[in-house]
């Protein structure tokens, strides 16, 4: 696991936020509702709009929802990564950063440290240490 590959936990909930409200702008277009959606002409009555774009609708809600199983997937992915870290504090560090997204000198106060420098560079040698094998699991470098 990388620094980016951690990093991408707060675009990834954010992303998964946009996909949610997209796919419910189009679930409620395709059940009659009067929700605008977002890329549609105005002017056109709802009804029209699903006539009009029904299978246009349909193919973007498709691919949204494989987006969403994709961010889905690597949200877990790196969650069972922090999750699998064996020492107390660096499991905490790395909550504290990536899935609370706490600056380095909150992170270091919150576990009890005043220098923000602590906390990274643990995490950054902790990083290059380890590494994830093909079944995600952790191992050392040497």
């Amino acid at each position: 696991m990388t620094k980016k590959e951690l990093s991408q936990l707060y675009y990834l909930k954010k992303e998964i936020r946009q996909q949610q409200k997209r796919l419910q702008e189009l679930e409620t277009a395709a059940t009659s509702c009067t929700a605008k959606i977002t890329g549609m002409p105005h002017g056109m009555g709802i009804n029209d709009k699903i006539s009009k774009y029904a299978a246009q609708i349909a193919d973007l809600k498709g691919l949204l929802d494989l987006n969403l199983k994709k961010c889905f997937y690597e949200l877990n992915r790196i969650n069972r990564f922090i999750e699998s870290v064996e020492d107390s504090e660096m499991r905490m560090i790395l909550t504290l950063r990536y899935i609370q997204n706490l600056s380095w000198q909150k992170v270091a106060f919150a576990i009890g440290e005043y220098d923000e420098q602590y906390p990274r560079r643990r995490h950054n040698t902790f990083l290059k240490r380890y590494k994830l094998d093909e079944n995600d699991e952790l191992n050392i470098v040497k």
